[in-house]
Protein backbone atom coordinates (compact mmCIF):
# COMPACT_ATOMS: atom_id res chain seq x y z
CA UNK A 1 0.00 0.00 0.00
CA UNK A 2 1.49 3.72 -0.75
CA UNK A 3 1.11 6.31 1.57
CA UNK A 4 -0.54 9.32 0.82
CA UNK A 5 -0.41 13.49 2.66
CA UNK A 6 -4.11 14.60 3.24
CA UNK A 7 -3.63 18.44 3.79
CA UNK A 8 -6.63 20.11 5.12
CA UNK A 9 -7.04 23.98 4.31
CA UNK A 10 -9.75 25.84 6.00
CA UNK A 11 -10.78 29.72 6.47
CA UNK A 12 -9.09 29.79 10.14
CA UNK A 13 -12.25 32.30 10.94
CA UNK A 14 -14.24 29.64 11.94
CA UNK A 15 -11.78 28.49 14.82
CA UNK A 16 -12.30 32.07 16.43
CA UNK A 17 -16.19 31.62 16.10
CA UNK A 18 -16.86 27.85 16.90
CA UNK A 19 -18.56 26.59 19.95
CA UNK A 20 -18.07 24.04 21.72
CA UNK A 21 -20.79 22.11 20.67
CA UNK A 22 -19.73 23.09 16.84
CA UNK A 23 -16.38 21.65 18.08
CA UNK A 24 -17.48 18.25 19.17
CA UNK A 25 -19.64 18.06 16.16
CA UNK A 26 -16.61 18.92 13.71
CA UNK A 27 -14.69 15.86 15.97
CA UNK A 28 -17.26 13.27 15.33
CA UNK A 29 -17.07 13.77 11.49
CA UNK A 30 -13.38 13.07 11.60
CA UNK A 31 -13.62 10.18 13.51
CA UNK A 32 -16.63 9.24 10.86
CA UNK A 33 -14.31 9.82 8.49
CA UNK A 34 -11.16 7.76 10.47
CA UNK A 35 -14.09 4.87 10.37
CA UNK A 36 -15.21 5.00 6.68
CA UNK A 37 -10.79 4.89 5.87
CA UNK A 38 -10.91 1.85 7.60
CA UNK A 39 -13.94 0.33 6.29
CA UNK A 40 -12.39 0.57 2.54
CA UNK A 41 -9.95 -1.68 3.84
CA UNK A 42 -7.21 1.82 3.73
CA UNK A 43 -5.42 2.62 6.66
CA UNK A 44 -4.91 6.11 8.66
CA UNK A 45 -1.75 6.36 10.15
CA UNK A 46 -0.93 9.63 11.68
CA UNK A 47 -2.38 12.92 11.28
CA UNK A 48 -2.96 15.70 13.71
CA UNK A 49 -5.11 18.82 14.01
CA UNK A 50 -2.88 22.22 13.69
CA UNK A 51 -2.87 25.41 16.00
CA UNK A 52 -3.82 28.57 13.90
CA UNK A 53 -1.21 29.76 11.84
CA UNK A 54 -0.44 33.05 13.79
CA UNK A 55 1.16 30.64 16.59
CA UNK A 56 3.51 29.67 13.31
CA UNK A 57 7.37 30.43 13.04
CA UNK A 58 8.80 30.75 9.51
CA UNK A 59 12.58 29.83 8.42
CA UNK A 60 13.60 30.87 5.06
CA UNK A 61 17.17 30.35 3.91
CA UNK A 62 18.75 32.18 1.72
CA UNK A 63 22.92 33.25 0.69
CA UNK A 64 23.46 33.84 4.31
CA UNK A 65 21.81 32.98 7.62
CA UNK A 66 18.25 30.89 7.74
CA UNK A 67 15.46 33.92 8.70
CA UNK A 68 13.41 33.32 11.67
CA UNK A 69 9.77 35.56 10.97
CA UNK A 70 6.39 34.89 12.89
CA UNK A 71 3.44 33.88 11.08
CA UNK A 72 3.20 31.92 7.55
CA UNK A 73 5.64 33.42 5.03
CA UNK A 74 2.57 33.46 2.33
CA UNK A 75 -0.18 35.58 2.75
CA UNK A 76 -3.34 33.38 2.00
CA UNK A 77 -7.37 33.01 2.77
CA UNK A 78 -6.79 29.86 3.67
CA UNK A 79 -4.42 27.96 6.17
CA UNK A 80 -3.11 24.43 6.89
CA UNK A 81 -5.52 23.17 10.02
CA UNK A 82 -4.48 19.46 9.81
CA UNK A 83 -3.39 16.92 8.27
CA UNK A 84 -3.67 12.90 7.74
CA UNK A 85 -1.21 10.26 6.66
CA UNK A 86 -3.10 7.47 4.68
CA UNK A 87 -2.08 4.38 3.53
CA UNK A 88 -4.49 3.47 0.67
CA UNK A 89 -4.11 1.20 -2.26
CA UNK A 90 -3.39 3.55 -4.84
CA UNK A 91 -4.03 7.16 -6.04
CA UNK A 92 -7.48 6.31 -7.19
CA UNK A 93 -8.99 5.30 -3.47
CA UNK A 94 -6.72 7.79 -2.08
CA UNK A 95 -8.91 10.37 -3.73
CA UNK A 96 -12.05 8.93 -3.25
CA UNK A 97 -11.25 8.64 0.62
CA UNK A 98 -10.28 12.28 0.45
CA UNK A 99 -13.67 13.48 -0.76
CA UNK A 100 -14.86 12.50 2.44
CA UNK A 101 -12.08 14.31 5.09
CA UNK A 102 -14.34 17.08 6.49
CA UNK A 103 -12.37 20.07 5.66
CA UNK A 104 -12.91 22.61 2.85
CA UNK A 105 -10.05 22.23 0.82
CA UNK A 106 -8.08 19.03 1.51
CA UNK A 107 -4.61 18.40 -1.12
CA UNK A 108 -3.67 14.98 -2.12
CA UNK A 109 0.13 14.00 -2.24
CA UNK A 110 1.86 10.79 -2.38
CA UNK A 111 4.83 10.47 -0.11
CA UNK A 112 7.99 10.14 -1.53
CA UNK A 113 10.07 6.44 -0.69
CA UNK A 114 13.46 7.92 0.63
CA UNK A 115 14.37 4.47 1.53
CA UNK A 116 18.11 2.85 0.53
CA UNK A 117 17.74 1.89 -2.47
CA UNK A 118 15.13 3.46 -3.92
CA UNK A 119 15.08 6.08 -6.81
CA UNK A 120 14.87 9.41 -7.45
CA UNK A 121 11.32 11.16 -8.37
CA UNK A 122 10.63 11.48 -12.12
Amino acid sequence: MAQYMFMLFDSEEWYDQVTPEEWQQQMKLHTEFMAAVEAAGARVVGGEALLPSSTASTIKKGDGEPLVTDGPFIETKEALGGFYLVEAKDLDQALALAKLVPSGTIEVRPVMDTSEGSEAPA
